[in-house]
């Protein structure tokens, strides 16, 4: 087939959106499809770096106020237009809701052509963080509109799947997440690494956190987590991984704190391996894409009982997650963790033993095969030549 894939973050944009949708991509090309990638121009962006058999076809963005390392693809349906009319694609794929995403669902849907939307940000959620907590509903109400628009929605989890049909969205499938147990493993673990950290053995817990330095994480709860299991055990270190608007606030308040910055690829897996203990307590997320490479990387991790969480962890057995409602209940799986090594020991291997099991390699072939139902679906509807019928 051809699949134009439509979005405003890419590699090497450091995000859980552009992560996804490099695995996504990947699977595609595997199987042979030939690509359109629509993105919003990054000076960063090396188009060799791309796989071989897409088309990289970059659009104008503007930075997100108060998110400036993301941006909003601004509309573009003149060059949709004519980029389809000369190469018409099977189905699109529009993995994020900005402006250029909309004008793609409404150029698709004059031309006949399928499109599937991604909800990969809970937007609405987000406003309550950034000073517009006053607008959610009408963030909402635009997020309804513009998956409405489109064939079908995609959403990671099931309990997300759920909040979006309650929202007003409809046609909502779930499309999970994999792990690349190649990259996130045990194995990565570095003695020196921890050393560097002030760990003096490999039986001192390291706490790692691994996202935005951001409001919308939670980063408060994680303070005071840490806070409390260090009262219960002086030797514990705790690593930042990530950037964002709240960093230079955090580092002032926490210069016992190790803050690492960005890290990817083996470094970053380094760091989760040399970690023992991970703490997520972000309520925003539509999956968490981190809960599962800690996983991976044999940590034990303590998170809400929603999204990836609630998908892959039993609690006590290969993680802790707790009630949604209760930071109370957060922290004290936290510290338990740091009172009970003996169960820290065999919760981070129960979650190295089930992460290695989610591979991308099943959520690839679903994809696959819900753009091949959708492009199937509009042959049937729309009367197109045989030159058009004969990509997919």
């Amino acid at each position: 087939m051809i699949i134009t894939i439509v979005t405003e973050t890419f590699a090497p944009d450091i995000n859980g959106v552009a992560m996804t949708l490099g695995r996504l991509v990947s699977g595609l090309v595997d199987k042979d499809h030939k690509l359109q990638l629509v993105c919003t121009d990054s000076e960063d962006r090396d188009i060799a770096t791309l796989p071989t058999g897409i088309d990289y076809i970059p659009v104008k963005g503007i930075p997100i106020p108060r998110y400036s390392e993301a941006k909003f693809g601004l509309p573009s349906a003149s060059v949709l237009k004519s980029l389809w009319t000369e190469q018409r694609p099977d189905a699109i794929y529009v993995a994020t809701e900005g402006p250029l995403g909309r004008s793609a669902i409404n150029i698709a849907k004059k031309m006949g052509i399928p499109s599937l939307s991604g909800f990969h940000t809970n937007f609405q959620s987000y406003s309550h963080h950034y000073g517009v907590g006053v607008i959610a509903w009408l963030v909402e109400r635009y997020l309804v509109s513009h998956h409405n628009k489109s064939n079908m929605t995609l959403t990671p989890t099931i309990g997300q799947k759920h909040k979006l049909l309650d929202m007003g969205i409809k046609n909502v499938s779930v499309l999970s997440r994999g792990v690349d147990t190649e990259l996130f493993n045990p194995q990565k673990r570095s003695l020196s690494l921890r050393m560097s950290w002030g760990a003096a053995n490999d039986h001192e817990p390291v706490i790692l956190y691994v996202g935005r330095i951001a409001a919308e994480k939670n980063l408060n709860l994680a303070v005071k987590a840490y806070e409390m299991m260090l009262r219960q055990n002086k030797q514990v270190k705790f690593v930042l991984v990530g950037d964002g608007p709240l960093l230079g606030k955090m580092r002032k308040e926490n210069p016992d704190f190790i803050f690492a910055g960005m890290r990817k690829d083996e470094e970053l897996a380094k760091y989760y391996a040399s970690s023992d203990i991970f703490i997520f307590p972000s309520l925003t997320e539509t999956f968490g894409n981190v809960v599962l490479e800690a996983m991976a990387s044999g940590l034990g991790v303590v998170a809400f009982d929603y999204a990836a969480a609630n998908m892959h962890i039993k609690h006590g057995v290969n993680g802790m997650s707790a009630n949604i409602n209760s930071k109370y209940e957060f922290i004290s799986h936290a510290c338990d963790y740091v009172t009970d090594l003996q169960l820290l020991e065999n919760n981070k291997h129960q979650a190295a033993q089930y992460a290695g099991k989610q591979s991308w390699t099943q959520v690839n072939t679903e994809f696959e095969g819900m753009l091949k139902d959708q492009a199937y679906k509009s042959l049937n509807k729309f009367p197109l030549d045989d030159s058009i019928r004969s990509h997919a």
